[in-house]
């Protein structure tokens, strides 16, 4: 090894350093507890290794519907909110008074507490002896009847949910896409304008091909994280997530390990292990098709 590589390579210590010990080991150790059955957290004693942890897990109803209610927050939030996190930045690129302040606006949600602002939803949204809620006055007057939207039909509590998400995640893809927006050059709409095309074909011919980097990376990251909600959830429908059913896998790790059923770390870790398979898979998956979408 020459002088210049071993002098690359000490730069690089602090990071595979930092890597290894924070990463590397914790994902070594996970996968270890996960094979371990019948592990006492008590007394860190376990009987053999084997695959009984995932079965279990797999065959868990807790899990299930919480692997239900993450796979249908990611199917429903990340393509709405990405598309009308789209809408709203051509809207904003294409107005020139107040752009600074409308681009404040929006983004404003993304700096208040995510806990604080589940709290103002589940005000908006629940029902109680003495109110029926701002969303459900609203319902009325157009001359519905209420919806317990809290502690009502899983429907009710699964529409909350995306809503809110959708709303929390929605103020950071603007400013992405706002900002891949600008970045466009301004010469191919000239051209276009000069051939006489119309504005929706320079919208799909021009704009989005330009920025769809950005859109894919939008999907991506918007992917992982719907995988990873749980506070969210926790702010709009209390604690106990598997009694509202609307449990999350993150939630149900986070309650094998230390809720009222916790003190389970070899299923957590199996739990943990199985949202990181679906997670990688649906990442190389979307990776693949940018490959050759961008």
């Amino acid at each position: 090894m020459d002088k210049r590589s071993l002098k690359g390579w000490l730069y690089l210590l602090p990071a595979i350093l930092f890597l290894g010990v924070f990463m590397v080991y914790p994902l070594i150790d996970v996968l270890v507890y996960s094979v371990e059955e019948g592990y006492n957290s008590a007394s860190e004693t376990f009987f053999g290794y084997g695959l009984y942890n995932y079965s279990y897990v797999l065959r868990d109803p807790y899990f299930l519907q919480a692997l239900k209610n993450t796979f249908l927050l990611v199917i429903i939030t990340v393509p709405l909110s990405t598309g009308i996190a789209l809408l709203i930045s051509v809207g904003l690129n294409s107005i020139k008074p107040l752009k600074e302040l409308f681009q404040t606006v929006y983004f404003l949600p993304y700096v208040t507490n995510t806990l604080a602002v589940g709290l103002v939803f589940m005000i908006l949204f629940k029902k109680t002896p003495y109110t029926d809620g701002f969303i459900n006055l609203i319902i009325q007057w157009f001359g519905g009847s209420s919806v317990d939207f809290i502690d009502g039909p899983y429907w009710a509590k699964m529409f909350v949910m995306c809503f809110y998400t959708i709303w929390v995640v929605l103020p950071f893809k603007i400013l992405i896409l706002t900002s891949a927006l600008a970045s466009v050059n301004p010469d191919y709409y000239k051209a276009a304008k000069v051939d006489g095309t119309s504005s929706f074909r320079i919208f799909t011919r021009i704009t989005l091909p330009m920025i769809s980097p950005m859109i894919f990376y939008l999907v991506i990251t918007g992917f992982i994280g719907a995988f990873k909600a749980y506070s969210d959830e926790v702010a709009i429908f209390g604690t106990d997530l598997n009694a509202a059913g609307m449990n999350t896998i993150v939630g149900y790790v986070y309650d094998m390990l230390y809720g009222d059923s916790g003190g389970y770390p070899s299923f957590a870790a199996a739990a943990a292990l199985i949202l990181f398979v679906i997670v990688l898979t649906i990442t190389c998956i979307n990776l693949m098709i940018s490959k050759k979408r961008t």
